[in-house]
């Protein structure tokens, strides 16, 4: 089956990866220590979408632990390293959203307040698969006034649609499916065609290549990110 594979991105045979499954892993079936995993990367690891990067020896899920953060396409790679680790198959799901709530900074930055890719995962428990997005940590949730998105094993666990006060949180305008090997060429071409002034001057010439996505394009225009 797929989505068992290891890769350059999902190096659950690193001792990092290794030791986080161990420590956080519990439950006697393979959907308990899903969600023990799932809860684990949720909260353990800090959301954080100012840091894009992207280099190969960085993007990846041992990287992702070692910092203790990550935006949503890398706290989803950790958790397909976790679960492959203990023989689940599971795949990386891409998407475009409209974030509502606590995205302005990011706005300023992205000329946009479509963001793409969102990542979530596609796991296969108890003969089906089922969607989970183990991203936003209890701790923001709750400064976001939030419910935190939990996950059964059984149903899909995508978004917050709504905020407590029923306000618009999350909104999916369009799935570009799962992968069980990481589209890394894929993620930049999505980027550059919603963003390209991440990439190109006015001019069309390309100025960035590798690194840190958002901090090139932030010294390039000599801005920081406190004073957006």
């Amino acid at each position: 089956m797929e989505g068992l594979g290891e890769s350059v991105w999902f190096d659950f045979s690193h001792h990092k990866v290794k030791e986080f499954v161990k420590r956080h892993r519990s439950g006697k079936t393979k959907r308990e220590q899903a969600l023990s995993l799932y809860y684990a990367v949720r909260d353990e690891i800090l959301y954080n979408p100012y840091e894009i990067n992207l280099n190969l020896d960085k993007a990846k899920a041992s990287y992702v632990i070692s910092k203790g953060n990550g935006h949503c396409v890398d706290k989803s790679m950790l958790y397909v390293a976790c679960l492959r680790s203990i023989g689940i198959p599971s795949k990386i799901g891409l998407a475009k959203v409209v974030n509502h709530i606590g995205a302005e900074r990011m706005e300023l930055i992205l000329k946009s307040n479509v963001l793409a890719p969102h990542g979530y995962v596609e796991a296969f428990l108890e003969g089906r698969w089922v969607k989970a997005t183990p991203v936003f940590n209890e701790m923001l949730c709750r400064m976001l006034n939030v419910k935190p998105l939990d996950f059964n094993g059984r149903e899909d666990s995508i978004f917050q649609e709504y905020d407590r006060q029923g306000a618009n949180f999350m909104e999916y305008i369009e799935d570009y499916g799962s992968f069980d090997k990481f589209p890394s060429e894929f993620i930049v071409s999505v980027m550059e065609g919603l963003y390209p002034h991440l990439f190109f001057n006015e001019e069309g010439d390309r100025v960035f290549f590798k690194g840190e996505l958002i901090q090139s394009y932030l010294d390039r225009n000599n801005l920081q990110l406190n004073a957006l």
